[in-house]
Order: C-alpha cells, then sequence, then structure tokens
C-alpha cells in the first residue's frame, strides 16, 4: 500500500499470469479504493490553511485604507462622483451639537414594521426621552403611500395627545432608514423600497412632503426640520455630550460610517456655503469593492456568500463585515472542513447544508463561552443536527474568532482612512449595531488595530444610544439653533 494526494489508500492486487499470443506474461493489477482515511496531520494543516486565508496583515490592512482613501477623494469630486462606488452622500447637517440645545422635540423613527415616536427633552446637557412603538400591518407595508403615511400621521396624533401636547407645534426629526436620496436637510427621494415595504406612489417621491401632507389631512402640527440617516443620528447622539466626536459607525446587520468633513473639500456640494463651514459626509462605505479593489483579499467562501445575495457584486465591504454575513461564512468553512472529513466524522447535516442557517450571533455565543469544555459550542452544533466530537469543538472556536476578528480589523482599516482625513491628534468614533454592542472581542479587536493603523492619534470608540432616535431629536434640535 502507498498514499496518494487525496490520502486514500491504493491496494495493489498480487499480479496473475496471463496467455497473451502464446507467451506467458504478467497482467496490470487494478487498483482498488479502500475506506477513506484522514491524517491528523492534514486536518490541521488544513484548518490552519483555511483560518491564514482570513488573516489580513498590518501591510494588507495599510493597503485597504489607503483603497479606501483613494474612494473618498473619488465620492467627494464632482468629475468622478458619478463612476465612485463610495458615494459620500452630504447629509446637509451642518453642524454637531455644541450643547447649548434645549426644548422639547418629536422624534420618528422608521426603518422596518415597527416604528417609534418619541418625545425628546433637552435641558442642560441632560436628555429625556419618552417613546412608543407602533407595528405596521403586512397590508399597509404593501398598500399605498398614501395609507402608510396616513397611517403614521394618526400615530403622530395619537402620541401628541397622550404627552398633552396636541395643538403644540414642535420641531421634528425624521430617521428614514430606506436608500435615499438627500436633496436637503428636509428633503429625500426615496431610491426604492427594501426590508418588505413596497408600498405604492413612494418611490421616487419625496417622503419629507409625504409626510407633510399626511399630517395636513389628519391636522396633525408639526414642524418636520430634519431627515436623518440613522449613522448620522449616531454621531450627533454621543456628540451632545463629547465634544469631539468626529466619525459615527454602524456595525450592526449591515455597515455604514459618517463623519463631519471641511465644506471646501466636498466638490459636490449644492447647498448654500454661509457658515458653518462643515457638513456631516454620508459614506455608504459597505459598496467599497464593488469595483473589485478587494478581491485580493477576499477568499472563496466570501465569494460563496456573494453568489447567493440577492445583490451580487455589490457591498462587498459590508459583506466581509456585518452581522448579516459573518454566520454564513462560519458555516460555509465549516460544510468544506467537515466535506474533507477534518470535522464531525465527515458528516453534514442537512441544517449545517442550509444556507444562513448558522446565525451570526452563534458566533457571539460560542465566543463568549468561558467554559472549560465549550458547552455553548456543542449545544448550537446540536441543534443543526451535528454531534461534534471534543476536539471538534476548538476547532470550531478558533473558526468564529478568525472571522470576527477579520471583520473588525476590516472596520478598522476604513476608519483608519476617515481618521487620517481629519487629522485631528485625538478624536471619539461613535458606534451603534449589534454587532458591536455584542460580540465579546469586537471592540478590543478595534482598538488594538487602530494602535496599528494610526498610532499617533488617541482615538477612543464610544457606545451610541439610540442614535436613530435621541440623533434624530438633536439634528432638529442644531437645526432649530442654527435657524434662530
Amino acid at each position: 500500500m502507498r498514499w496518494i494526494r487525496n490520502r486514500v489508500f491504493i491496494n495493489m492486487k498480487t499480479p496473475k499470469w496471463v496467455n497473451v499470443g502464446g507467451r506467458w506474461t504478467k497482467a496490470t493489477p487494478e487498483p482498488v479504493q479502500s475506506e477513506k482515511t484522514v491524517s491528523p496531520k492534514s486536518t490541521k494543516n488544513e484548518v490552519d490553511g483555511i483560518l491564514q486565508s482570513l488573516v489580513l496583515s498590518k501591510a494588507d490592512l495599510e493597503e485597504i485604507s489607503d483603497l479606501m482613501r483613494q474612494n473618498m477623494d473619488r465620492g467627494l469630486n464632482r468629475a468622478t462622483n458619478p463612476s465612485a462606488v463610495v458615494k459620500m452622500f452630504p447629509s446637509f447637517v451642518r453642524s454637531l451639537p455644541d450643547g447649548t440645545e434645549k426644548g422639547d422635540f418629536f422624534a420618528l423613527d422608521l426603518g422596518g414594521s415597527n416604528f417609534r415616536v418619541l418625545r425628546v427633552q433637552l435641558l442642560d446637557g441632560d436628555v429625556q426621552m419618552t417613546s412608543k412603538v407602533y407595528k405596521i400591518s403586512q397590508g399597509t407595508m404593501t398598500g399605498t403611500g398614501e395609507q402608510l403615511f396616513d397611517y403614521i400621521a394618526d400615530s403622530l396624533a395619537e402620541f401628541k395627545n397622550e404627552q398633552g401636547l396636541s395643538d403644540v407645534d414642535l420641531p421634528l426629526g425624521f430617521t428614514f432608514s430606506f436608500p435615499c436620496k438627500q436633496n436637503g436637510l428636509a428633503s429625500a427621494e426615496l431610491v426604492q423600497w427594501t426590508k418588505g415595504f413596497s408600498a405604492s406612489g413612494v418611490e421616487g417621491k419625496d417622503v419629507v412632503v409625504l409626510l407633510k401632507e399626511a399630517c395636513a389631512r389628519k391636522k396633525v402640527a408639526l414642524q418636520i426640520v430634519a431627515l436623518v440617516n440613522d449613522t448620522v443620528g449616531t454621531l450627533m447622539s454621543c456628540a451632545y455630550s463629547c465634544s469631539d466626536t468626529y466619525i459615527g459607525l454602524i456595525l450592526g446587520t449591515g455597515t455604514n460610517a459618517c463623519y463631519l468633513e471641511k465644506l471646501s473639500n466636498v466638490d459636490t456640494w449644492t447647498g448654500d456655503d454661509g457658515e458653518p463651514r462643515d457638513v456631516i459626509i454620508n459614506m455608504e462605505w459597505g459598496a467599497f469593492g464593488t469595483d473589485k479593489s478587494l478581491d485580493k483579499f477576499r477568499t472563496k467562501f466570501d465569494n460563496e456568500v456573494d453568489e447567493v445575495t440577492l445583490n451580487k457584486g455589490k457591498q462587498l465591504y459590508e459583506k466581509m463585515i456585518s452581522g448579516m454575513y459573518l454566520g454564513e461564512i462560519v458555516r460555509l468553512i465549516l460544510v468544506k472542513l467537515a466535506t474533507d472529513g477534518d470535522l464531525f466524522g465527515g458528516q453534514v447535516s442537512s441544517d449545517l447544508k442550509t444556507p444562513w442557517k448558522f446565525e451570526t450571533r452563534f458566533l457571539t455565543d460560542i465566543e463568549s463561552d468561558t467554559s472549560d469544555n465549550n458547552a455553548e459550542c456543542n449545544t448550537i452544533l446540536k441543534s443543526l443536527g451535528v454531534t461534534p466530537s471534543p476536539s471538534d469543538l476548538p476547532v470550531i472556536r478558533r473558526v468564529c474568532a478568525a472571522v470576527s476578528t477579520r471583520a473588525a480589523r476590516l472596520s478598522v482599516a476604513g476608519l483608519s482612512a476617515v481618521v487620517k482625513k481629519i487629522g485631528a491628534a485625538e478624536l471619539t468614533i461613535a458606534v451603534d449595531g449589534s454587532l458591536y454592542k455584542k460580540h465579546p472581542t469586537f471592540k478590543s479587536n478595534m482598538e488594538k488595530t487602530l494602535k496599528e493603523l494610526v498610532p499617533g492619534v488617541t482615538v477612543k470608540l464610544m457606545l451610541s444610544e439610540d442614535g436613530s432616535g435621541k440623533g434624530a431629536a438633536l439634528v432638529a434640535a442644531v437645526a432649530a439653533r442654527l435657524g434662530s
């Protein structure tokens, strides 16, 4: 017997003598495959090889950072913006809070089948919030735009009445978490519905106008002064209490970033040139890599994830970082190792074969488990129809850690480009999103990588509380301050 490359034994039968043309000669032996046998050494090599493909060196991250900066510059330039993949949209929010904002404000947070109405009271740096959640029925989500906005206006009226403010005309900040083309602080056209919404007569229309018209029909007294992206709201929420906050970051189901930019650097600006001379830029950085600039850093597993998404070839940076995709990357790696006989005794359950079945929260649970026997990992795998051996469990944990660590380091590669562009010696980054909040090592891995990539800058990561609610009200408050 001898080894061949695919780790399968070949048995050579004892040669037989046959008469060919009157002469006796040896017959050619026929190979017979025996049962597949896995070498422990080859198992370790394959696991190490896959995990190594997920490792990004400092040089890799610096190259990605440089690519992000090039994409930022293209997005800010009027001539190159149409072909830029990182669009760098001006938010029309011209100032951060300065702490002097006072008064009562409303906020409306619409981003899914539930929406919130909030009353936010600002007084001497203190923030008090009261809110109520309203559920949108499937029929309203898929009906007409007039039905949808009338329902929102009715809910606003109910909330105002409960707060004893029925006839009070207060400023409102509107967080609308759908793709929009923003034309002003209180003007934005819906590009396309997502998240199960398909209300007719809304796409291509100014959603602020539609809300104002509904409020007029329902006789709801409100000043809708700002439409806010959730990333901008995240930045504003932290900036109210921390004056050196210049960057907002979302690390949840998706990812995005925004930052305060000098107006003189925004060649695409179409607003007025008065004071203040700054504007918050909504980067929409999840699209980074659509031009194939990240292909050399992507793995076969990233490509496989992209193949089964509805937006194939798009949002490639997001697909390497955000919570929507990390679990699927891990699942594909586990299936590969199991298929090759390196995990689970070569057995792959139907659940493990099912796309998106391995949720990103499983990474958080597995990496949070401090038990000696990886009990949480064992429980999760059994729920997927897999019975892991004791030696499988550390391997699964290493796979999860490799995927989440790469995501954290990739996010900082992009952040370092923004930090360098701002040029401050010290700054705070406001961060929101379930991935950042719940994963046990995401923040610490980001902090380590920031020290690698921007060693001369003191960077603090600050958890933003309720950017889509409090942040929206603060945008309205700043607009009121600047307009007074």
